[in-house]
């Protein structure tokens, strides 16, 4: 008896940490590979993106026109009433916004910075003193995180950049349970296209990958590994199946016990 109690506890240990290998991030790196991308990322606008862009100068009577104040309803009282909200643009499927006096515009496939400063020049006749200050920014950058985390959910950047890391702390980190070495990112592109990459967290070459700093609308999605797919596999009938031959046996471990200590 002692012989299979001893075996049980050995085979219960080895079963437990034969997947903590696959926990740990940055698996394939080691001190000497410490250079990482050092690209500077800045978010593309793309069709569908909603942007506010403010306006600001010297003059108010002419930045006025250009900072559209939105109407909200006061539900209490049943008026309009004007609130400080400056109304966004809808980029369209053309990728374009319909600007104040400027008409339309071809906005994506501008970072943030590149139409700033593509308003700015447009704007310059009609301002007589100095040059106004133009803010764009990307009000939907956000993300979905599914899977094998604690936290499933959409999740907002607010600075405009957000790397697959942050987003899955936003979501509580992966599960015990998650894959890795192979987490999905889909992406749909300007055009319409929708793309699939595949993630290695454990791999320093993911600091190349596309994927690595995630796009406005993009979907994580972390996978089960094994242990959790094999586990699915048992219905309830099988899991209380389970948990009953659990119990027999720790209350056979615990008879054994008792029994070799009146010995």
């Amino acid at each position: 008896m002692k012989r299979f109690m001893n075996l049980l506890m050995f085979t219960s240990i080895m079963v437990s940490c034969a997947h903590v290998k696959d926990i740990p991030y940055f698996q394939q790196t080691n001190s000497e590979q410490t250079k990482l991308n050092n690209a500077k990322y800045d978010a593309i606008i793309k069709p569908k993106d909603q942007l506010s862009i403010t306006v600001v100068s010297s003059e108010p009577t002419a930045s006025s026109r250009y900072n559209l104040i939105m109407p909200q309803i006061d539900s209490r009282m049943g008026n309009i009433q004007s609130q400080p909200a400056i109304q966004s643009y809808l980029v369209d499927s053309e990728g374009t916004i319909n600007f104040p006096t400027l008409g339309v515009l071809k906005v994506s496939g501008m970072n943030t910075e590149e139409l700033e400063l593509f308003i700015g020049n447009k704007l310059k006749p009609y301002f007589s003193e100095e040059m106004p200050v133009i803010t764009a920014r990307i009000l939907n950058y956000t993300v979905n995180v599914l899977g094998e985390v604690l936290r499933p959910g959409k999740f907002e950047s607010s600075n405009g950049r957000m790397t697959i890391f942050e987003g899955l702390a936003m979501a509580g980190d992966m599960t015990i349970f998650g894959r890795r070495d192979n987490v999905k990112v889909l992406r749909e592109k300007a055009n319409g296209e929708r793309i699939i990459y595949s993630v290695n967290l454990n791999n320093n070459k993911l600091f190349e990958s596309p994927a690595f700093y995630l796009e406005q609308n993009d979907v994580v999605y972390v996978e089960p590994n094994q242990t959790k797919a094999n586990s699915s596999r048992y219905g309830a009938a099988e899991n209380f199946r389970m948990t009953t031959i659990s119990v027999l046996i720790s209350l056979a471990t615990l008879g054994a016990t008792i029994f070799g200590l009146t010995q």
